[in-house]
């Protein structure tokens, strides 16, 4: 009998690179997916998308009691930092909400939960570096605190059902598929800067530091915390300046834009390493690309992706 899964936010950028992967494993994959992010032409054709909004538990559980998933992979999120600064209610409704509906949902059929969470933004600026996933959160937005809020709830029910969940703390993820929109993914808006020839903002006068990771070792650090029950770092253990991406970036496109300066937004942190070693341990994973390798990857695919439009 065929697996089956649901990717909730499957049309995003991780979430599609994950029906992908779990399609390739043999599963059958049913989308969630309300599209207010996501794009439809990003999910597989052997996947079946259901557009529907997390936050309405009825037509959740309708999906859910329908497919029967093995496996239930929740990436779908409210993910905007700037987003929960000006409307946190709506960053609640979504990440926390939302996810209690997706874990009692999944409860109802036995299914596994991987749960995409938030590793910079939810362990604030004092963290010690790398830090671990033990160091308890000091989130600086309404999007890293209602990420928070949301990983109790998934240990919660995991402790109820006796159903093994896992929680993923993603550092910076970045690769094909990325969305240039928005003041997420520095990587895609850096690249469409210069496939457009326009000017980028290095926020925090391009001092932050962050941890890349590319998007493909996350989809297998996902797929191994399939059935496992803990908090797991997913990311290198490196940080990275914004300012060397722009300059590694510019390398691979070879031109050359005078970046304009600008101090950090709300709630934005200033600095981010993250201890990978557990999942190391436990999952046996670790992350493969090198950033000057995934910066290379990422920029040619992102070119060919706005040159067909």
């Amino acid at each position: 009998m065929t697996p089956s899964a649901i990717v909730t936010g499957g049309a995003g950028f991780i979430g599609s690179h994950v029906v992908d992967a779990l399609i390739g494993e043999g599963y059958a994959v049913t989308v969630i997916d309300d599209l207010s992010s996501g794009d439809a032409l990003r999910v597989a054709k052997e996947a079946d998308l259901r557009e529907l909004d997390i936050v309405d538990l009825r037509a959740l559980e309708t999906v859910f009691s329908e497919v029967q998933p093995r496996a239930i992979f929740h990436l779908a999120a409210q993910a905007s930092v700037v987003a929960s600064v000006e409307n946190p209610g709506r960053d609640c409704e979504v990440n926390v909400q939302g996810t209690l509906n997706v874990v009692q949902a999944a409860g109802k059929c036995g299914a596994l939960v991987v749960f995409t969470s938030t590793g910079g933004a939810l362990y604030g600026d004092d963290a010690p570096m790398p830090t671990r996933e033990d160091r308890i959160p000091a989130p600086l937005s309404p999007y890293g605190a209602s990420k928070w809020a949301a990983e109790a709830y998934v240990k919660t029910w995991s402790l109820s059902s006796g159903i093994p969940h896992a929680v993923c703390r993603l550092g910076n993820v970045y690769g094909p598929r990325q969305s240039p929109h928005g003041e997420a993914g520095v990587v895609s808006i850096f690249t469409h800067h210069l496939h457009t020839g326009q000017t980028p903002t290095l926020y925090g006068h391009g001092s932050p530091t962050r941890d890349y990771v590319y998007v493909a070792d996350v989809v297998n650090a996902l797929l191994a915390a399939s059935g496992r029950s803990g908090t797991y770092n997913v990311a290198t253990g490196v940080e990275t300046e914004v300012a060397t991406v722009w300059s590694e970036l510019s390398n691979v496109a070879g031109k050359r834009i005078e970046p304009e300066l600008a101090d950090l937004r709300p709630g934005e942190l200033k600095h981010s390493r993250l201890d990978v070693s557990l999942a190391e341990r436990e999952l046996g994973w670790r992350a493969e690309v090198p950033i000057a390798e995934g910066l290379r990857l990422t920029y040619e695919a992102l070119v060919a992706e706005f040159e067909r439009g």
